[in-house]
């Protein structure tokens, strides 16, 4: 398939920078689609980025589609880290027609990447451009977990709304369903009505108060690790660290804090799409927003470039395997400690009928703190939202 007809080329005199500092730079390491480049030659390409010129259905923050370039300029300015990645950027996909013919395009575009192993880092645009991204997964008959890092619940008010803050509820209610799992970082109850946690909690989703994840920013890992498909919607970053957004709060994240998340976003096998949206640049003071989410993608280069490749679905040889017996419950609880990275897994048993369907979600990242848990005769929670899914 021919993705190129999507896309519009980078004109590099908006993303290029007048910094004469030496040294190599991320723009050494990106093969452009451009006005003097053809498109991309996707052969070996790792890893994709892809601009959204889309904000139709932002919800109090249009403009938010001008910010793709801003970034770029941002990103390509920034030394290379300890990596060696091949990187294209495939330009920008505008505004189609309709609303649905963006979607249709980025769906298309990201199915084929995926198809070739590609990971594509998308920034755009408003969040409601994640149900694009979901879609592509069903298009090839991918059953996914999604993690999303955001201030409250998408939602929405009414089954018609579709919008930024109502993407959800459309992937929820779409048929046929290739959501196994949806868990949300970082929500803030003041922003959060009661019966949305009630909901989420009885669809055995995955939900995680701002102040619980600061107190131990570590324990997001296992739950970024089990994720195939990242939402990161910046107004979940406090407003003094990331102005550009028309909807950002006193509170949320530090822009350190959101660096280190995309990090263990980068770092896991399993993860292979992300998406960075709602950056504004009408209200962005000295485009600090949209260099944090330039440093954001640099991290999940650095954290890219470090996978292990050890997620025990592949291969469970390099695994050191714990049995451990908890009282009233009548199997083991199997727990894998990767023997490259030191980083856990346990597994949830599969009836046969399942295992085709359930193949790649029954091994579910833990951290050490879970083996802990279990060794004190307690059924940790990961493991019993997994299993609540599993078995429904």
């Amino acid at each position: 398939m021919d993705i190129s007809i999507y896309f519009k080329p980078l004109d590099l005199s908006e993303i290029n920078s007048n910094n004469s500092n030496h040294g190599k730079k991320i723009a050494d390491q990106v093969s452009c689609y451009s006005e003097f480049d053809n498109f991309p030659d996707l052969t070996s390409v790792e890893i994709a980025i892809i601009g959204i010129l889309e904000d139709r259905n932002a919800v109090n923050n249009k403009a938010c589609s001008e910010a793709p370039n801003i970034i770029r300029k941002h990103l390509y300015n920034l030394f290379t880290g300890d990596f060696s990645i091949k990187i294209a950027d495939l330009g920008n996909i505008h505004q189609g027609h309709t609303i649905d013919d963006t979607y249709f395009a980025v769906s298309s575009t990201i199915a084929e990447l995926l198809k070739n192993n590609i990971v594509p880092i998308l920034i755009g645009g408003s969040q409601d451009l994640t149900f694009a991204n979901y879609m592509a997964y069903e298009s090839i008959g991918r059953i996914i977990n999604i993690v999303d890092i955001d201030p409250l619940f998408d939602l929405g008010r009414s089954i018609e709304d579709f919008d930024s803050r109502s993407y959800l509820s459309k992937i929820i209610l779409h048929k046929p369903n290739f959501l196994f799992n949806f868990s949300n970082i970082g929500y803030q109850s003041y922003f959060v009505d009661k019966k949305a946690i009630e909901l989420m909690n009885n669809l055995f989703f995955d939900i995680y108060r701002l102040g619980k994840v600061k107190e131990n920013i570590e324990e997001t890992e296992p739950v970024i690790r089990n994720a195939d498909l990242l939402s990161f919607d910046i107004s979940s970053v406090r407003q003094s660290d990331a102005p550009g957004n028309k909807n950002a709060s006193p509170n949320g994240f530090f822009g350190d804090e959101a660096c280190q998340i995309v990090r263990y976003a980068g770092m896991s096998d399993k993860l292979s799409s992300i998406g960075f949206y709602e950056t504004n640049p009408v209200f962005d003071n000295n485009e600090q927003t949209s260099m944090l989410v330039a440093q954001m993608i640099w991290y999940f280069l650095d954290g890219f470039s470090n996978r292990k490749k050890d997620w025990p679905y592949v291969d469970k040889h390099n695994y050191i395997k714990y049995f451990v017996s908890i009282e009233n419950h009548k199997e083991d609880i199997t727990f894998y400690k990767s023997k490259k990275s030191d980083r856990w897994w346990m597994e949830v048993p599969l009836e046969s009928n399942k295992k085709t369907k359930y193949e790649r979600h029954h091994l579910i990242p833990c951290s050490y703190k879970d083996y802990e848990t279990a060794c004190k005769h307690d059924i940790p929670d990961r493991w019993w939202q997994a299993y609540k899914k599993i078995m429904n």
